[in-house]
């Protein structure tokens, strides 16, 4: 999901000695990135009124703002301070737009969550619920997409950010640790655990709904 690493630290090693341009595309060049970290975070009440893409343009702001600050003394990989700045942004727009027009918000209910759509959704719920998907789900990707869904939003923040992180972000166990600030046996252990939690929630929801 995160752009090349080694073209990231040429970028910014550019960016320290000055050069605009550099700086410019440093910034650019991980827009979609967070596009999708936005969007796969951002409640699903509030995908219909406000778009991950303006979140996004406020983060790059908010960076381009900072980011003399950060290339003076940088405490964590750029990709990490970015997440950092998305993620308070995330809690800004949650806290605004719920707190203002919580009612009308709670009774909007899309079928099908914008962020999950996707094949990567289809193929995680699938590799943790069975390798050989039943005919019924195999043949209705929507069913299976709205049920992981609500499967993923029953775990605890940790557990759910170790899977957005692992397989949505793509990043590796080690990365993943720095970013939750747990040691890797730690991390590696909650993966292990919302992986088990997630198949069993996914198992749940025929029966739960009344299905054969």
């Amino acid at each position: 999901m995160w752009p090349d690493s080694s073209e990231t630290q040429e970028l910014l090693a550019g960016a320290r000695g000055g050069d605009a341009e550099a700086r410019n595309r440093l910034l650019e060049r991980h827009r979609e990135a967070l596009r999708r970290l936005v969007g796969l975070r951002l409640d699903r009440a509030l995908q219909r009124r406000l778009d991950a893409s303006d979140i996004v343009q406020d983060v790059l702001v908010e960076a381009n703002r900072r980011l003399t600050d950060y290339l003076r003394a940088a405490k964590m990989p750029f990709h990490a301070w970015l997440r950092h700045l998305a993620r308070d942004r995330l809690i800004d727009a949650h806290r605004r737009h719920r707190g203002a027009a919580r009612r009308s918000l709670d009774r909007e209910q899309p079928l099908v969550p914008p962020a999950f759509a996707d094949q990567s959704a289809v193929d995680l719920a699938a590799l943790v619920r069975d390798r050989q998907l039943t005919p019924a789900a195999a043949a209705t990707h929507h069913e299976l997409e709205v049920r992981f869904q609500a499967a993923l939003e029953t775990l605890d923040d940790t557990d759910r950010e170790v899977i957005l992180m692992r397989h949505f972000e793509q990043l590796s166990n080690q990365q993943t640790a720095q970013a939750l600030e747990l040691s890797e046996a730690a991390a590696g252990m909650r993966y292990l655990r919302a992986m088990r939690r997630l198949r069993a929630l996914l198992e749940e929801v025929p029966d739960e709904r009344g299905s054969p």
